[in-house]
């Protein structure tokens, strides 16, 4: 068997990178994945987020065939943020070949190491504002719209590596037909009877205005999560307009106290069914073909959902979850995914069980020491406490 050879992916070579995956995912049954044109996006130096980030891209071959993938990252805004010196991998896809997969981690790390990072941890792709985690439970069903796919095998294979948990993710699936528990429906009619606050559908026509109210919101409402990366403005503003075209008023609500914003959700209907019936490009002769597909979608994923510190423990995220529940029964969906939620915030979890929601599927996010503890640096005593919180 020929040699593993691994190779640094330029800039002009992105599109390589990028087409690996769609190659390697051919036969899988189960796999969907996003638009070409987002991914190659989502990488490019010219994306809001590599002006805070840096990265390295790494592909193995083995007699010439490439056989894995990986980025090394490295995210000042985290590192700055917690007080670490941690990078991350991300965009992770191999062949079942433990050689390979060996071969292309290895490189990432020594990259990392090389800049000064103590830990590694992914997969990032490239962010916890982005895709993340690994599948280890849930593989009998489709993944939902910007949620990631992989075999059961490539778990092995990252511990093999000298990988190990770090966090667990959670994703809950609600039949929209389900109905409310009758405490939570008495719990919502008491918060219903106040007159000091009210819900709004998002404002699409001032979408940069009602991105700038959600990033306050969710930077405040997660800042103590693990893992929280806070979003500045021209990130969230960026990823809002790649999915202007997919949303509805409907599909947020902004709880308003005393007109001022205290709360948000927002819901995305699933377009992945849509993408893979175009092989996940658009051309101007598969449009129609994409959109008479786009009809057809009856399910779709909770993204986000926040409440303000100072307005916790008042009922809102119940009340949010119902409406958002109304919105998918109007809009005539089978189910929807609460995802992703981490595997201790006890909190929101008993709500979205409460509501329905049952446990299907589970992300694991790994991470590998590349010092030992003894050598590294002191964390910042200033950086967060971590806790559970509300994390969609």
């Amino acid at each position: 068997m020929p040699d593993i050879t691994i190779k640094e992916i330029a800039e002009r070579e992105l599109p390589v990178f990028v087409e690996f995956q769609y190659s390697l995912y051919t036969d899988d049954p189960w796999w969907i994945g996003d638009l070409k044109s987002a991914v190659l996006d989502l990488l490019s130096l010219s994306n809001p987020f590599w002006a805070h980030a840096e990265r390295k891209l790494y592909m193995a071959y083995r007699g010439g065939i490439p056989v894995a993938r990986v980025a090394a990252i490295i995210n000042e805004t985290h590192n700055s943020y917690h007080g670490e010196k941690t990078g991350f991998f991300g965009f992770f896809e191999t062949v079942n070949d433990k050689e390979a997969a060996v071969a292309v981690l290895s490189a990432a790390e020594q990259w990392l190491k090389s800049r000064g990072m103590e830990l590694a941890r992914g997969p990032m792709n490239p962010s916890t504002n982005d895709s993340c985690g690994l599948l280890i439970s849930g593989f009998d069903s489709f993944p939902k719209v910007l949620m990631p796919y992989n075999p059961p095998w490539y778990a092995t294979l990252l511990e093999q590596a000298g990988f190990g948990k770090a966090k667990d993710l959670n994703a809950y699936i609600r039949f929209a037909q389900l109905p409310v528990s009758p405490r939570m429906e008495k719990i919502i009619s008491r918060i219903e009877r106040k007159t000091d606050w009210r819900a709004r559908h998002l404002r699409l026509a001032s979408l940069e205005h009602e991105m700038e109210i959600i990033r306050g919101i969710y930077n405040e409402a997660w800042a103590d999560n693990w893992g929280f990366v806070p979003l500045n403005a021209e990130e969230m503003l960026h990823a809002a307009k790649a999915l202007k075209p997919i949303l509805k008023p409907e599909y947020g609500h902004i709880v308003e106290v005393d007109g001022v914003p205290a709360a948000f959700a927002v819901i995305i209907p699933d377009i992945n069914p849509a993408l893979r019936s175009v092989n996940y490009k658009l051309t101007p002769f598969n449009f129609i073909k994409f959109m008479l597909e786009l009809r057809k979608i009856r399910q779709g994923r909770l993204v986000m959902l926040g409440v303000r510190k100072e307005f916790r423990n008042r009922g809102f995220e119940l009340v949010l979850v119902k409406k958002i529940i109304e919105t998918t029964r109007k809009a005539n969906w089978l189910h929807g995914e609460l995802s992703w939620i981490l595997e201790d915030n006890s909190k929101i979890i008993s709500v979205i069980e409460e509501s329905g929601g049952r446990l299907y599927k589970q992300y694991r996010i790994y991470e590998k020491a590349l010092i030992p503890p003894q050598f590294r640096a002191a964390p910042a005593s200033d950086g967060p406490q971590m806790q559970a919180m509300p994390k969609f």
